[in-house]
């Protein structure tokens, strides 16, 4: 079995536990290396590249709501927000459901 190892971060030299649950992680994803840096430093490091995130404000078509969305909304295309387009999708799949079993019938 696993037990926690102390590791030393490459980027900011302190130390960081890698438990044992993140080194059975690790090995179900076939990972054959150790962390090299923390966990604050790895999402430092993720981030990096990205620029803030931009949002942009619309009316949602379903419930008239502020939809905030990361593209900008054009005039042709419905925009939703979050908790409709989750009823949405939701319907879509429960319809989709219905479809297959009638014709597995």
């Amino acid at each position: 079995m696993f037990e926690d190892k102390t590791l030393v971060c490459k980027d900011c030299g302190e130390e960081f536990v890698f438990s044992a649950r993140e080194q059975e992680f690790y090995e179900s994803k076939g990972f054959v290396n150790e962390p090299q840096r923390c966990k604050p430093c790895r999402d430092k490091r993720k981030n990096a590249g990205r620029g803030p995130r931009e949002l942009h404000e619309a009316v949602c078509a379903a419930c008239g709501g502020v939809a905030k969305v990361p593209f900008i909304p054009r005039d042709d295309r419905p925009v939703y927000c979050s908790e409709c387009f989750a009823k949405i999708k939701e319907e879509e799949s429960a319809a989709a459901e219905e479809t297959v079993e009638a014709t597995e019938e």
